[in-house]
């Protein structure tokens, strides 16, 4: 009964649970790296880690999603499943050199 109850209870997290894990960083203003491929039709969590001391926004408007990330700050970000494609994003506060694509493929 315990068990049956517990699954019930952490059921909202499986939901939200990606099938791969994937990192960008930020430093010097520019996404490392600024071509990242992901797999097509799974979900996946992008943890972002800002190295710069001044914060950034990850802006992209193809994966419909904005998240401020602090100085030396990190922040995750749960996309897809996507179908095959280029994702493009860029950081809005220094969008002349952060840049970058997620390539699906």
């Amino acid at each position: 009964m315990k068990i049956a109850y517990l699954t019930l209870l952490l059921l909202p997290f499986s939901v939200i649970a990606a099938d791969a894990d994937y990192k960008l960083v930020i430093k010097e203003h520019r996404f490392q790296p600024q071509e990242l491929n992901i797999p097509a039709g799974k979900k996946i969590k992008l943890l972002i880690e800002n190295q710069d001391a001044t914060a950034e926004e990850f802006e992209s408007h193809a994966l419909n999603r904005e998240k401020l990330i602090a100085g030396n700050g990190t922040a995750i970000i749960y996309v897809g499943p996507l179908q095959l494609g280029r994702y493009p994003f860029y950081g809005e506060f220094n969008e002349a050199t952060a840049q970058g694509v997620l390539v699906v493929r």
